[in-house]
């Protein structure tokens, strides 16, 4: 089947959805199917990424809060792109605009709608968390719940990545929500690419011995990732654990990051690591991966650590809490600095935590597998199965 998915978020500049794209564009033809992905760009295109693997961009502005990202602006341009490729289902990736633009779309191919991003807990429940509960958030934001219901009833079905973001929606009224999980890229982490030459390394740049604990954390420099939190967490436990923390990622708040540390030597606000090969050797080569976000869909730092054998210190909330999964990984209390320290002083104590392998690793493949097989039996049946 064709499968054509408006992906507003696609940016040549990287980023989690490009991983995710790039690796549908290469899954799709292997599992008999071919991927048509129309992403806003500088210029109309019609790029071949592969047999069966086809990029689109339609013209688009940039988007004024980042410059990075475009956005679709003319929607009959998006309406016609979208009937001219005929597709046998559509796949929208963002519940923003893009999604409303493709529900009112007249073709009749079944649709879907992927939430690879969860506003109400990136902005509201971030925003309003200290002086109201969740429940007092979603009445005051109650347009945007009413949006959502708009999108399900327009849409065949509402993927989302973790049962706590299906578990929520349903409750929201979303009654097309289900639960198909995301994977890593297949045959790359691995506990096997473990440095001890790497670490000693990190744990030097950190200012600590090889018997001290090298914490990673990798990630966007943004205020939803609450990586000020981390380090602020970082340095209270420093005062009683040989600690350090190696931050791998970019962004604005970078500068802000780094005067965050109060100069401790201890801990590094350090550049990305693009190359994926040295990402996952540099994964493999940690002690535990510490994680801020609770707004996450599903984590892929968070699997990718695990992959790699790497315990994980992660908020309960989100989806990066449905990764630790194991007595070696810990869960701390949603945006509560204290636990979070907490969390990071017990941790060092821990044994045994070098060689673990997780025992069954969820692929990215496996992922599509199964995400393709559901859109091929919507289109068969008329319906998406529960």
């Amino acid at each position: 089947m064709r499968i054509v998915d408006v992906c507003a978020f696609y940016t040549p500049a990287g980023g989690g959805v490009k991983t995710y794209i790039d690796r549908k564009l290469a899954a799709a033809p292997l599992l008999g199917h071919e991927a048509v992905v129309i992403a806003p760009g500088e210029a109309d295109s019609v790029t071949q990424m592969g047999k069966g693997a086809i990029l689109v961009t339609i013209a688009s502005p940039r988007f004024p809060l980042d410059r990075r990202y475009r956005y679709f602006a003319d929607e009959k341009k998006l309406h016609q792109t979208l009937a001219a490729w005929r597709p046998d289902f559509v796949e929208v990736s963002s519940p923003w605009s893009s999604a409303s633009m493709v529900g009112r779309w007249q073709g009749s191919a079944p649709r879907s709608l992927v939430m690879h991003c969860d506003p109400l807990s990136a902005y509201a429940y971030r925003w309003f968390g200290a002086v109201a509960g969740i429940a007092t958030i979603d009445r005051g934001f109650d347009r945007f719940w009413r949006h959502l219901r708009q999108l399900d009833a327009q849409f065949d079905a509402v993927i989302c990545a973790s049962d706590q973001l299906t578990e929520r929606l349903r409750a929201g009224g979303v009654g097309g929500a289900r639960t198909i999980r995301m994977g890593v890229q297949p045959g790359l982490f691995s506990p096997r690419r473990r440095d001890p030459a790497l670490r000693r390394q990190l744990l030097d740049l950190c200012g600590l011995g090889a018997d001290a604990t090298l914490l990673l954390g990798v990630g966007r420099y943004s205020p939803e990732k609450r990586w000020k939190m981390v380090i602020e967490a970082t340095l209270a436990a420093s005062a009683t654990s040989a600690v350090g923390l190696v931050l791998i990622g970019d962004g604005r708040a970078r500068g802000a990051l780094t005067a965050a540390t109060r100069g401790s030597p201890h801990i590094v606000v350090g550049e990305p690591v693009r190359e994926r090969t040295a990402l996952a050797t540099v994964l493999a080569s940690g002690d535990a991966l510490v994680h801020g976000c609770e707004a996450e869909t599903f984590c892929m730092v968070a699997a990718e650590a695990r992959a790699s054998g790497l315990p994980i210190i992660v908020p309960d909330r989100g989806g990066a809490a449905d990764h630790a999964d194991d007595a070696l990984s810990v869960r701390y209390r949603a945006t509560d600095p204290d636990d979070l320290r907490r969390a990071i002083s017990t941790f060092p104590h821990r044994d045994d935590r070098s060689d673990r392998h997780h025992p069954s690793i969820r692929t990215i493949d496996d992922h599509f597998r199964e995400l393709f097989d559901a859109y091929c039996d919507t289109a068969d049946l008329g319906l998406l199965a529960a």
